[in-house]
């Protein structure tokens, strides 16, 4: 049988655990390339363990390991042989609390570029206009992109980090509650840009915020007590669940 071509990421019976802390159990779900996938469920139910998970960022927290598979385009990115540097180029990730670097906005932008190697100052300048028009920021900053990135407000931040992440042309931008800080205009702003870079990327969100997740998102996936209880098109998630906690979760009775 073909392939179906159009999973870009697939995990199979993953397990996590934090030394003896299981966090995550058995896990498995698919999913397609470019749409928006929401991960929604109370705190410490596992999501953004999930999520780090799919960049190993969790790697670096002592005591931590898993079993099963997370696949991108069927490379098991916890191979040995996988180079976690080239799978976190593949694989970008916007954080709760945006984290400009003490630099102009311009070198903010050209970090991952400069650690991927030497490229034209010419190079330079227009993949770096072109993440700032993607992140929907370069009409407010064309003109001071020398000025430090710590003057940007709170979403311009967000959208920075949003652009310095899609500066190295990732295929998944995996977002850790990107708007949990910000206004509701700026979350607007985020929310449209979610819309228009998924024509070009896979995207990954968790949010605590139920009605994002239902704005934003083709699917949803409901984590409870490191369980991914369902899985589906959002739409059915919100209208139709077919697990009573999952509709029970959604319609406040706990969470």
């Amino acid at each position: 049988m073909a392939k179906d071509i159009s999973i870009k990421m697939r995990t199979d019976n993953f397990n996590a655990y934090y030394g003896k802390k299981h966090a995550l159990q058995n896990v498995s779900t698919e999913i397609q390339a470019n749409k928006v996938v929401a991960f929604i469920g109370p705190s410490g139910c596992g999501k953004s363990t999930y999520l780090r998970s799919m960049n190993r960022m969790n790697d670096l927290i002592e005591g931590f390991h898993i079993d099963g598979t997370i696949e991108i385009d069927g490379l098991n990115i916890y191979d040995k042989e996988v180079d976690v540097v080239q799978l976190r180029n593949r694989i970008g990730m916007v954080f709760q609390k945006s984290i400009p670097f003490p630099k102009s906005i311009y070198e903010n932008v050209a970090f991952g570029l400069r650690l991927n190697g030497k490229r034209s100052k010419s190079e330079m300048d227009g993949i770096i206009e072109e993440s700032l028009k993607r992140s929907a920021l370069w009409e407010e900053i064309k003109d001071r992109l020398q000025d430090s990135a710590m003057g940007l407000s709170g979403g311009q931040q967000q959208r920075l980090c949003i652009a310095r992440a899609i500066a190295v042309n990732p295929e998944i931008l995996l977002m850790d509650e990107p708007c949990s800080a910000l206004d509701p205009i700026s979350t607007a702003k985020i929310e449209e840009l979610i819309a228009e870079l998924k024509k070009d990327y896979t995207i990954i969100i968790v949010t605590h915020n139920m009605q994002q997740a239902a704005r934003v998102s083709d699917f949803t996936g409901f984590f409870y007590m490191g369980n991914m209880v369902e899985f589906d098109r959002t739409r059915t998630i919100f209208t139709s669940p077919s697990k009573k906690e999952t509709e029970d979760y959604i319609t406040g009775r706990f969470g």
